[in-house]
């Protein structure tokens, strides 16, 4: 409306364009409430409460790490390295920096005294004075500082006494000793940032882990040094860069890789962080899902108020001004699921810190972080902008006169090149704020693409279902011929059911198919001659023994063995490793220790594909051979020479050959394999497979490992079948918390598809109405829309189906590679899905449309 009709106003007094007015005009329509904009608040505020949520944990986190990182580390830093313990002059050092904590970690089989039963532990090696920071707390009331001063008492994690059948009090079997379980572990503050344990705890005195043999030269022992720094104020940073600088100037050769308290676990942090930006992302997914809703929202606003706008055209409003009038409006129902949203998403981890707390290894202290606000703020303002614009432009296009008839015969008109030219910056912003929120930018970058692409497919599809809908002839059963008609009519609901289910369902039909083939591969496409079991630390001299005993046992049995030291990458060529920029997929390779194996002769499942292996003696400068993909990932090329840490001396050798390396077969390979004149003199000890005939009976195999046992007590003999077993525990965990988080895109298209058929509805109840007069019956306008809803929910889960499958083999093939698996199941579970949401909520709407009266409607038009 022109600001010049306005009554009450002279004209001579007034400006041309009053903002203000714009705002009391949007306010006065208003007032009438939130009616059809209940679905797009709702969009937008579960996308907005999910990237908050997420955010907000993980501030939570990242700042309970920080504030407790010396409790959780043990003191302000500590140095550790496998195999070497520190040396005396060495451990002067340490001590002249402050007070020490020396501790020491193996896995080790903790055994019955019979040897009956075994379980594989993680055993930690502790002096008097640990914890420098924190308390470990026994059951019973037991103190830590009795057991250190007690060798031959340890303590143990409740489900250790579980699986071998015993209780406090009794005695087992642990390397060459035997130990009394003096008490159960309740609380090991500093177990968080220590390596991933592939099975329960069990304490130590050092004294009693040296006397076991476990830790003897060669062992896969981690040794770990915890610093209480002497004349560092609490809370202060600056001396533990100098400290680190010292410690690279006083042991350079060291081998230690050195955490401070500002990062006690640099691993949990990392995950935490690539989780964060996972389940933003799939925010940011649901957002744009329910950004269909909110343009059909924007859209069914815009057609209830054609006369509105016609008459503000004919009295004289400007296109500004009728744009600017139900922007206003738009933005305002924007603010106002953004503001739920936000609530919501800060509610969230308050509420989980109640409910679950005390299950985090960290206590979480929930802040709010405006930095975390702003963003989810931003990402449902972009949103919002995206898909309210473009219909709010086209609006404003429309001529007065058609916007009278343009229910009947609507008129397709784009917006201005303002209007379209702000709709592509928000896409581009809302992209950029994705991108350069994670750390993998240009995996971002696709996974944007990938969401666009697949909005794109799906809106088309809508559009051909529509399209082939109005070209099909109509069969003689009136019931699907109505149905078919709805489909192709206008206002047909083909785009806003296949576009608001379809990405949902395509993100967990990947999920589901992802899962099952990696379950697959693990469990039934072992290789027919995969090993039975890992046995670690296995002396160079037990080797004979070893084999002697598996053949009486097994007289057909394949014992495959390799040496095995750990070490640390320091350079490669003469970069330092911290100055190196590799693919994130491969950066793992830098970090910490990793197992090292020298070879006469190419590694059983490896091929050489790059340069020549040495020749059997060789005797010259060190080699190294090293998996190819990832020498690629870390920018490695024949000749390129790399600094490895082994045993507090550091070898650098020269890449001599690059290797396929075919995990898959389970048989003995490292990333880097040395030539033997490298390595053979460190002291070290050997990993071994042990493949039993196919048709071995499970008590045979129960002896086998009983027998290792006693004879080899420093080996653990690790079943694969078990730790497959384990793996996939873990791994379906993992996938069913995708899943469940993958379904808030699906409750968004939920919404989506609720707020489609509200708006359908108006133009079905006309249509029973006008059914009903004609003397239809209840029944059959049921199965009517029954039909129309079947037949939408069938295309929409099949297509799902196909686009998730196509993503899903893409991803298996490409990015895990292994063998796609289709689960016909997974597609069941789609289809399913699609199915039941469409009926449900279109029998909902078409209960509705059942109960009015047609007298009534009628003498109303």
């Amino acid at each position: 409306m022109s600001v010049e009709t306005i009554p009450g106003t002279s004209p001579a007094l007034r400006p041309r364009f009053q903002p203000p007015l714009v705002l009391s005009l949007a306010l006065r329509e208003l007032r009438g409430g939130l009616s059809g904009f209940y679905v797009f608040v709702a969009c937008i505020a579960l996308g907005v409460a999910v990237i908050t949520a997420v955010g907000a944990l993980g501030d939570a986190l990242r700042s309970s790490f920080e504030r407790q990182g010396e409790t959780l580390l043990g003191g302000d830093a500590t140095l550790a390295r496998p195999h070497q313990r520190a040396g005396a002059d060495e451990r002067a050092w340490l001590e002249s920096q402050g007070r020490v904590s020396e501790t020491a970690t193996v896995r080790a089989m903790a055994r019955r005294p019979d040897g009956a039963e075994q379980v594989l532990v993680e055993v930690k090696g502790f002096d008097a004075a640990y914890p420098l920071v924190g308390r470990t707390v026994l059951g019973g009331g037991a103190d830590l500082a009795v057991l250190a001063a007690s060798p031959g008492l340890v303590a143990a994690e409740p489900i250790v006494l579980e699986r071998l059948g015993l209780k406090v009090g009794d005695k087992i079997q642990l390397g060459t000793a035997t130990v009394t379980l003096a008490a159960l572990i309740e609380q090991e503050p500093d177990r968080i940032s220590e390596r991933i344990s592939v099975g329960p705890r069990l304490l130590v005195p050092l004294a009693t882990l040296t006397a076991s043999g476990l830790a003897d030269p060669g062992s896969l022992v981690s040794w770990r040094y915890a610093l209480k720094l002497k004349d560092l104020p609490a809370g202060a940073t600056k001396g533990l860069d100098t400290f680190r600088e010292r410690v690279k100037a006083a042991l350079p050769e060291g081998g230690f890789s050195i955490r401070d308290r500002r990062d006690p676990s640099p691993q949990v942090t990392k995950t935490l962080e690539r989780l964060r930006q996972f389940l933003t992302l799939l925010g940011l997914t649901s957002l744009l899902i329910g950004g269909v809703g909110v343009a059909n929202a924007v859209a069914t606003y815009i057609d209830r108020r054609r006369r509105v706008i016609a008459a503000f055209k004919s009295l004289g409003a400007s296109r500004t001004q009728i744009f600017g009038v139900h922007f206003a409006q738009v933005m305002m129902m924007a603010a106002l699921g953004i503001g739920i949203g936000l609530a919501i998403g800060l509610a969230i981890p308050f509420l989980l810190s109640w409910l679950v707390g005390d299950a985090l290894p960290i206590k979480a202290d929930v802040t709010i972080s405006v930095a975390s606000l702003a963003i989810a703020a931003a990402y449902g303002l972009l949103v919002a902008l995206l898909f309210t614009v473009w219909p709010l432009g086209r609006a404003e296009m429309v001529r007065a006169g058609v916007l009278f008839r343009d229910e009947v015969a609507p008129e397709r008109v784009l917006p201005r090149p303002i209007i379209m030219a702000i709709t592509a910056a928000a896409a581009a912003l809302l992209v950029a704020l994705a991108v350069a929120g994670a750390e993998a930018h240009t995996m971002a970058f696709y996974y944007c693409l990938a969401i666009g692409g697949v909005l794109a497919i799906f809106f088309a599809l809508g559009a051909g279902i529509t399209w082939v809908a109005a070209r099909l002839r109509r069969p003689r059963i009136p019931e699907i011929a109505l149905a078919i008609g709805n489909i192709a009519g206008p206002g047909g609901l083909a785009r806003s059911v296949v576009l608001s289910l379809g990405t949902g369902l395509s993100l967990l039909v990947a999920v589901a198919l992802v899962d099952r083939s990696i379950v697959h591969e693990l469990t039934s496409r072992l290789p027919a001659n995969s090993p039975s079991y890992f046995v670690l630390d296995l002396k160079r001299a037990e080797l004979a023994d070893f084999e002697t005993l598996l053949h009486r046992e097994f007289p057909t049995a394949h014992v495959n063995a390799a040496p095995m030291l750990r070490g640390r990458i320091i350079k490669l060529g003469d970069r330092p490793v911290e100055k190196v920029k590799a693919r994130p997929e491969h950066a793992w390779v830098l970090s910490g220790d990793r197992g090292l194996s020298y070879a006469d002769s190419v590694p059983e499942g490896s091929r050489v594909v790059e340069g020549q292996w040495w020749a059997p003696g060789y005797a010259g400068e060190p080699l190294v051979s090293f998996e190819r993909e990832i020498a690629q990932g870390l920018g490695l090329t024949l000749g390129d020479t790399v600094t490895v840490n082994v045993l507090g001396r550091n070898v650098t050798a020269r890449i001599a050959n690059l290797r396929d390396v075919k995990w898959e077969s389970l048989a003995i390979n490292f990333v880097m394999v040395f030539s033997p004149n490298t390595l053979v003199s460190a002291p070290h000890n050997l990993l071994a497979t042990v493949t039993l005939p196919a048709d071995a009976p499970i008590g045979a195999e129960a002896r086998l490992a009983q027998s290792i046992g006693r004879a080899f007590p420093a080996a653990t003999a690790i079943r694969v079948k078990d730790a497959i077993a384990q793996f996939n525990l873990i791994f379906e965990r993992i996938m069913t918390a995708v899943r469940a988080a993958g379904a808030v895109t699906l409750i968004a298209g939920a919404l989506v598809l609720a707020g489609a058929l509200a708006t359908a509805q108006r133009r079905r109840i006309k249509q029973a109405v006008i059914l009903k007069a004609l003397g239809a019956t209840r029944a059959r306008i049921l199965a009517t829309h029954l039909v129309e809803y079947g037949l939408l929910a069938l295309v929409t889960g099949v297509i799902a189906a196909l686009i998730g499958g196509i993503a899903a083999y893409v991803t298996v093939w490409r990015v895990i590679d292994v063998e796609f698996v289709l689960s016909w199941a997974a597609i069941a579970e789609a289809l399913g899905v699609a199915l039941g949401l469409v009926v449900i909520f279109g029998g909902l709407g078409t209960w509705r449309v059942l109960q009015e009266r047609p007298a009534q409607l009628l003498r109303n038009e």
